[in-house]
């Protein structure tokens, strides 16, 4: 699916790493104090964010595809399905990057 806009290259690094479930190229985009909000936990630096996508991205093949993209409020919205072996497959997320040295520095996931 096309996009309304090009995704900033740490977003469109991480799509692609994730689009191959390849985990050290989805964290190369975050910056070393990255921080992840997903459904209300708090994931920190490379090491949380590694724990979160070992326990809820690969083992369920969790894969998402982004179909919208905005810029609001200085950050990146990015939305759209997430494909994969769990209950409720696809689900619509949006994906509100915050970008900084051309690094994601922050990553909010909601339903």
């Amino acid at each position: 699916m096309k996009l309304s806009a090009p995704l900033p290259k740490p977003i469109a690094d991480y799509v692609e790493a994730n689009s191959q479930l390849d985990l050290d190229g989805m964290l190369k985009p975050f910056s070393a104090d990255a921080v992840v909000l997903d459904n209300g936990s708090r994931h920190a630096g490379h090491a949380g964010i590694r724990a979160l996508l070992e326990e809820a991205v690969i083992p369920v093949k969790a894969v998402f595809t982004p179909d919208t993209v905005r810029h609001e409020n200085g950050n990146v919205v990015v939305e759209g399905p997430a494909h994969g072996d769990f209950k409720g497959s696809p689900i619509r997320f949006t994906y509100n990057f915050t970008l900084e040295n051309d690094a994601i520095k922050a990553l909010e996931i909601t339903v």
